[in-house]
Parts: structure tokens; sequence; C-alpha cells
């Protein structure tokens, strides 16, 4: 629709990433209840856009309507990337419906226990395991990313639970025979290639280990950051690296800061607004008595669970959005926002909403003035990375792979406006932290304490009067050049500072 397109557009959005489009098909739970798997993480089907999509017939209109789609979003310089599920299919465990690969050869398609060759060996947690180190199902899942690129013109794909597919008889191989015949065709080897680098397993957990040019899901990422603004000890060390866009997850396999996909939410687990206004999950929708999704979110409500007419409670809410867009936008790395998490979007706290095609889920445009708001600061944030490129580096910072030294290209600061010291980095109450990017003459200030202080700016950056371009505690007021040698940093805020006067933002 061309209000959405504005709206991609308006935001900065660069490429979206689309939850499984595979035909697929519900759970036989699900159906029980009345309800669907909307989120399609239950493939039957790789090579047609489910049926479900199209608004013009059931007969393969979904196939022009998809391609119609990747045209409009092309048109306005958005690519289009595709979570797929190869891992598993909706065959489910050995009591699941035969509806294809199951039928055609069971042992072929399916990873199999040696021990029971009458039960799958589940390294999804869905029942099964799709055998890509088969030749035959190796050549399925190449030709379905090909017939994706070719013919529906997508621009790359997002693989789920992706260790599932390059295990041997052990653990994690990166140099399975997938990314291999991935990087040997020439259709598939200039495509973005993202991976969700974990399965269900432990032994499957492989953030960073996957070969150029190959870019993960940083889950480290999303539980630092959360961690961080929660207000958590010992974590300034940590919430660094991420900012300078993990280097020691990275720098490594020769890959850059953009091998890390940066996010604080994604479809599974709480929406942002959720993110700081729930402690528990509340799935009871879900019709599994709550037993479903994840138990530790490393989410904080702000003191009052789920909605309040404290007022300061919401106003700290709120900041603490702005907290994490802020942070998650002037990260090194490629930025993955949760659709509707600009709009201040809530699934009143459920945590796994995949059956929930309603209400709960869908996103309301209908903005009061607070969502307003979150939209014009989310607008802000791209605004001042699309004017500032040298926060979307290909390359890490001089500082992020050495100790960070003043004059440098990075310099981190402590409130006293000296550069952080080995005492410093090991103070475990320690919630304060100071960031200069000297490419982008930019001083970023993190405060996740619950008391306001005043932040020293650093004698050794550029001279002039600092000009705040972005401050979360205070969106709405108008920003003046700062006179003095110290800045106001509010509890719980973060901001952004240029040495000279600007017209960011």
């Amino acid at each position: 629709a061309p209000a959405v397109l504005e709206h991609l557009v308006a935001l900065g959005v660069t490429a979206v990433e689309l939850l499984p489009v595979h035909h697929a098909i519900s759970e036989r739970h699900l159906a029980a209840h009345g309800l669907i798997n909307s989120w399609g993480y239950n493939t039957i089907g790789f090579f047609a856009p489910d049926a479900r999509f199209a608004t013009d017939g059931g007969h393969g209109e979904q196939v022009h309507e998809f391609q119609t789609m990747v045209r409009a979003l092309h048109r306005v310089g958005i690519e289009v990337i595709l979570d797929v599920v190869y891992n598993h299919t909706a065959e489910g465990d050995r009591f699941g419906p035969t509806l294809a690969f199951r039928g055609i050869d069971n042992r072929v398609y399916y990873r199999l226990d040696p021990a029971d060759p009458r039960t799958y060996v589940n390294l999804t947690g869905c029942g099964n395991t799709l055998d890509v180190r088969q030749p035959r199902v190796l050549a399925l899942v190449v030709d379905s990313l090909r017939y994706w690129v070719e013919t529906m013109h997508v621009d790359g794909f997002r693989f789920d639970l992706a260790s599932a597919l390059a295990r041997d008889g052990g653990g994690f191989d990166p140099n399975a025979a997938l990314f291999a015949a991935i990087r040997a065709d020439p259709i598939l080897a200039d495509v973005k290639l993202i991976a969700e680098p974990w399965d269900a397993t432990a032994e499957g957990y492989a953030l960073g280990r996957y070969p150029a040019p190959w870019r993960e899901w940083n889950g480290r990422y999303r539980d630092d950051v959360r961690r961080w603004w929660r207000g958590e000890a010992g974590r300034v060390g940590a919430t660094a690296s991420r900012l300078a866009g993990s280097p020691e997850l990275y720098a490594s396999s020769g890959r850059g800061p953009t091998a890390s996909i940066d996010f604080v939410t994604a479809h599974d687990g709480f929406s942002l607004r959720d993110l700081v206004s729930y402690d528990r999950k509340h799935n009871e929708a879900n019709r599994e008595d709550n037993r479903d999704g994840a138990d530790d979110n490393l989410s904080w409500n702000c003191g009052v669970e789920g909605p309040s007419d404290d007022a300061a409670v919401n106003a700290l809410r709120a900041r603490q959005q702005r907290n994490f867009l802020a942070t998650l936008f002037l990260s090194q790395g490629v930025p993955m926002l949760r659709a509707g998490d600009e709009l201040g979007a809530t699934q009143q706290g459920n945590n796994n909403a995949y059956c929930q095609d309603n209400a709960l889920t869908w996103l309301d445009w209908n903005l009061d003035t607070e969502r307003a708001a979150l939209l014009a600061f989310t607008r802000r944030m791209t605004a001042l990375v699309r004017r500032h490129p040298g926060l979307r580096r290909v390359e890490y910072l001089a500082g992020a792979l050495v100790a960070a030294e003043p004059g440098g290209d990075l310099v981190w600061y402590a409130p006293s406006g000296r550069p952080m010291r080995d005492a410093d980095w090991h103070d475990h109450e320690r919630r304060v932290l100071g960031m200069w990017l000297a490419e982008v003459r930019l001083l970023v200030l993190l405060n996740a304490s619950p008391d306001a202080l005043l932040f020293t700016l650093p004698v050794d950056a550029p001279p002039g009067s600092w000009t705040p371009l972005v401050d979360t505690a205070r969106p709405d007021v108008p920003l003046r050049a700062i006179a003095g040698r110290a800045y106001d940093l509010v509890a719980r805020s973060a901001a952004v500072l240029t040495p000279r006067a600007s017209n960011a933002c």
C-alpha cells in the first residue's frame, strides 16, 4: 500500500525482513482451539508464497502479488529479505501428518535417530530436522533459494535456526555443505545471507562462528543492551563492545561490524513497549496455560506490571523506549527494528504471539500523542544516522580492536571527563558511559543508573561549545549550546552531543 511505503521511506528503512512467506500450515493443537500459525514457521512448500497472502483469488495470484510487492519496494530503494525455514517441515514428529517428504522418502529427507530410526533427530524443537547433508535435499534447498532470487527477485535470506543446517555428527560446522553450495552458486553468491546462529540445542549455539560473508542475528547484543538499560551491575564492558560492533565476535573471521545484525526486539519475545511494561509473559491467549514462550526476557516493567495510570511510570517507560532506540541506532552494525516498535505497539505482554492473527498483533496506525511522539523520535534517530555515515562503518574503528587511547577514532569516557581506565572498566557498580566518535564528531552519553549526574565534557575533545543533538529525557525541549563544561544527564537517559553547531535532526 502507498501509505506503508511512505511510512517506511520516512523512517529511513533500507530493507524489510519478512516473516516466512513459504506455504505453511497450522499445527493440529492450534486448529483444535480455532487458532492459526500466523507467523508461518511451519513450512510445507518451499517454492510458493502462502495462498493466504493472496487478495485476489487462490489460484496462484499470490505469486503475481508477491512480485508486485517486491517491485514496489525496490522502486523506493528498499530491499526484500525473506525469513526461510529449511531446518524442519510441517510434518512434525513421527506422529505428525504425512503430507509430502515423509511419504516420498522419509530416510532421505529427515535426520533419523540411529538408535531408533522410527524417531527423528530433533535439533529444531519442532519434531523433525530436514537432512541437508543428503544431496537431493541440499539440491532442493538451493533450488528454492535460486527460485526466490531469480523469479521473485528478493535480495537475501535470513535462515531460521541456521545451525540446524550446519550440523554433522556433532556440533556446528562452518564448512557445512549448504554454505559451500551457496558460495559456489553464481546466483546466490552475492545475495545477503543472515543466520539465526543457533538451533534448539546447546551444541548448535554458534554466534560469531559463521564464515564470511554471513551476517548474524546478534543475540548477545539484544541481551547485553537489555541488561544495561534495566540497570544491571557490571555491564559497562559488554555494553561498550556492543556499541563498537561486537569486534570480539566477528573481527577474527575477517568480517566487519556489518556482520552484526543488532536488535533489541524481534517477532518472538516482547515488543519494545512490552519490554518496558512487563516483567512476566502473559500468553494465556495462546491456550497453552502460559507455558509457551521464554520465561527470562531481561525486561523491566518500571515498577508496575502492565498498563498503568501512574504518570511517572509512563514517563519512564517512554524514556526507556527512547533509550533502546537511541542505543540501537548509535551502535556500529546493522540495526534491525521490529515493525511496530516505532509506533509503540503492544501485545499485552504476550511474548510468543505466533498464533494471534488478530488485534493483539495487528498494527494500530491511529496514533495517540504518546505513540506519535515515539514515531517522531525514531525518525529523528534514523535521520541522524543518515547524516553521519560513519555510524555505519564496514570496517571496525581502530579503537574497537585495540585499547582506545585519547586522540584516537574511538575513546571511552568516564563522567569525570577523563578517558576510562582499567579501574573504571572493572567498577562493578558503574552504569554510566561516554563514547567519543572522532570521525563523526559525536559524543554519546549513556546513563543507566537511577540517579542524575553532571557528565564532565572531555577536555581533549575539539574546542568549541558543545551542542546536544538528542536527549532521551528531553525529546520535545529545544536543545541549546552548552555554555559550561558539564552536561546534566538525567537518570536512565541517553544523549548525543557534538562539539560544534549542527543542523542534524
